[in-house]
């Protein structure tokens, strides 16, 4: 990614514009989000490689879903909630 690509993704990331990936897992429990992209395209040719990696950590996914916004955490555990 070069730099003018980075300074774009930062902005759109700060005015909550920029596409993250949203994937949530069961056992454990877990809401990860990847991110960010510059388009939906850029989230959906990216999602391959992430799920792959959580699956192979054992955990059942639930869903994954394209989201435009800005994430406060990037992961979310059951045990943070309490």
């Amino acid at each position: 990614m070069n730099l003018k690509t980075e300074q774009s993704l930062e902005i759109l990331s700060k005015l909550g514009l920029a596409y993250w990936l949203e994937v949530i897992t069961h056992d454990p429990w877990c809401v990860y989000y990847f991110g960010p992209f510059g388009t939906i395209q850029d989230a959906e040719l990216s999602q391959h490689g992430y799920l792959q990696d959580i699956l192979e950590e054992s955990a059942q996914l639930i869903s994954i879903t394209i989201k435009q916004f800005q994430p406060h955490t990037l992961t979310i555990f059951e045990d943070s909630l309490v």
